[in-house]
């Protein structure tokens, strides 16, 4: 794939070291830490608090401690933003947390004298905790935290913020005790490898253990957790407790999960069938677009490109002033609001000039930290490696099972190799897929910038082709990937690649002769594969230049299936 590096100063980057801050726990005790918001309950209404454009209100249902809690509503101009300035005390380090619920709620700090930091969820029907961190600067001793919406969408409600820290002299509130043990432990969903656990929030509580059969394994802000890493058709026993600055309760009473016998996959909540998109984050001649733009046609989509850092293995994403974002928040609200539409947005990692290099056992954790950081961050479903200058399988494979165990089983993990990548089930590419079949969730190799290749049955076949794409999908279907993890990848217009466009029909009866029998040329697979994945496309950006009638055609042929 072509990808033009931008290095353009002022752009809004996010690093890994960066992110990884935004989501951390305060771990270390102090006794002397206070909740330094006032009226964190809105018990005494607005009292303390400014609400933008009169959005704000107090209300006495729903709320999730005491009698009240704040609703916001935002409208078409206006996200309904809550407000207060806290006293703190400089070089300090305050956890931010609020529960939550409704519509794209947002929890941030601003004016902390270092980095500013935000989190938001797309939202819920019930009670969240939405939590983060920050360090204030050497002469800071006021820092605004904030609550907001997002422009059209529906109300949303906070209750209990807290801002625990040092006392900044403000008046806030009594110093933390250790909260109580939790209740309600119940184990839900479990796949091969992870088990869903949930228990009722505990006030003052700013985050929570996971402990496996007495050993701890976890560490989450809000009251559920997914335990990853665990083995097929095996029982295990679990244990939480809650902490705040001020200690650790003692651990819950115990229940036990049982994982699910093995059978493969990963893929989180992409459908049955998919069409993959690459949206590219740089201008390069296509139609430039934002996220939001992206037509409802791919289900997942691919942001292109992550890039290297200093650090073997690390990467981090830059968000390129180009493409017309005013903010990283505006970014990540884009992202929600796909993802609440039911797609997966993923972050490439590569491209034609991208190289990032995973060949140590040292590397490959700082790319499991690191791109663990950035969906942390920016609300990434998962991840795709379109790496065009080589990978070592070995290393590549303990990375991704490594953000695996972090991300849990509902991680989107995508390749996109070129075509001689995938020849030989001895190619580093084709062993990497391998390796990482129980968490893949699809292979889209790029029929195209390739020549005449090798096909399954040992003919040669020119590329452009059904042939081609039906013949070379098949080693890959026949070489031990499950057809769930096999898509077919194609430029979108004929100056998204340099060679290799097929007409958007060529790739239907493509489609067709893998999953149904019929549409093939000369070559006919000996079986059929109806659980094909789908198709892929470069870029969502050359499709809008194309009037999108790649996706207007492909989309619905893949959607329609078997």
């Amino acid at each position: 794939m072509n990808r033009p590096r931008r290095w353009i100063e002022g752009a809004l980057a996010v690093t890994a070291a960066t992110a990884l801050g935004v989501t951390a726990l305060a771990t270390t005790a102090q006794a002397a830490d206070v909740n330094v918001a006032r009226n964190a309950g809105f018990e005494s209404d607005l009292s303390n608090w400014t609400c933008s454009a009169g959005t704000g209100s107090v209300v006495g249902s729903p709320v999730h401690g005491g009698a009240k809690a704040l609703k916001g509503t935002p409208t078409a101009q206006d996200t309904a933003q809550c407000s207060q300035a806290v006293a703190v005390r400089p070089n300090s380090t305050y956890t931010l947390s609020s529960w939550v619920q409704g519509s794209y709620v947002y929890l941030g700090a601003s004016g902390t004298g270092t980095t500013d930091v935000s989190t938001w969820t797309p939202g819920s029907s019930g009670w969240q905790q939405l939590s983060t961190t920050f360090t204030t600067g050497a002469n800071t001793t006021s820092v605004t935290v904030y609550t907001h919406g997002w422009y059209g969408q529906g109300a949303y409600y906070a209750d209990d913020v807290s801002v625990l820290g040092p006392d900044g002299g403000g008046g806030g509130g009594d110093p933390v005790v250790v909260p109580a043990v939790p209740a309600g432990l119940s184990a839900g969903a479990t796949t091969t490898s992870s088990a869903d656990l949930s228990w009722n929030p505990v006030t003052g509580a700013t985050g929570y253990n996971v402990y496996r059969d007495g050993s701890k394994v976890a560490s989450v802000s809000g009251a559920s957790a997914t335990v990853t890493g665990l083995t097929a058709g095996t029982s295990y026993s679990f244990q939480v407790s809650a902490t705040n600055s001020a200690g650790e309760s003692a651990k819950s009473a115990a229940v036990t999960a049982t994982t699910k016998a093995s059978g493969g996959g990963g893929g989180g909540t992409v459908p049955r069938h998919a069409v993959t998109g690459y949206w590219q984050n740089f201008d390069n001649g296509a139609t430039v677009q934002k996220l939001r733009d992206v037509p409802s046609q791919y289900d997942i989509i691919a942001v292109s490109f992550a890039d290297a850092t200093a650090t073997p293995g690390q990467i981090s994403f830059t968000l390129d002033p180009a493409v017309g974002y005013a903010s990283a928040a505006d970014f990540k609200a884009d992202i929600a609001a796909k993802q609440a539409a039911g797609k997966s947005v993923i972050l490439s990692v590569g491209g034609e000039k991208g190289s990032i290099s995973v060949n140590s056992d040292a590397s490959a954790t700082a790319f499991a930290d690191s791109a663990y950081a950035l969906m942390q961050s920016y609300g990434f479903d998962g991840v795709d490696i379109d790496l065009e200058n080589g990978l070592n399988s070995t290393y590549m494979s303990k990375a991704l099972h490594q953000l695996a165990a972090k991300a849990g089983p509902k991680l989107v993990l995508t390749m996109a190799p070129q075509t001689i990548d995938m020849q030989s089930t001895s190619g580093e590419y084709f062993k990497t897929a391998l390796n990482v079949k129980d968490i893949l969730t699809v292979v889209n190799t790029q029929f195209y910038n390739s020549g005449s290749m090798l096909g399954c049955d040992g003919k040669v076949y020119a590329q452009g082709s059904v042939d081609f794409l039906t013949a070379l999908a098949c080693i890959q279907l026949e070489g031990g990937l499950d057809p769930s993890q096999v898509g077919l990848g194609v430029p979108a217009s004929t100056r998204g690649a340099g060679s290799g466009y097929v007409d958007p029909s060529v790739v239907g009866n493509a489609l067709d002769c893998l999953t149904r029998g019929t549409g093939c040329g000369s070559f006919k697979p000996g079986k059929t594969y109806p659980g094909l994945r789908g198709a892929m496309t470069w870029s969502t950006n050359w499709d809008a230049t194309a009037g999108n009638s790649w996706s207007n055609a492909v989309g619905p042929k893949v959607h329609n299936l078997p």
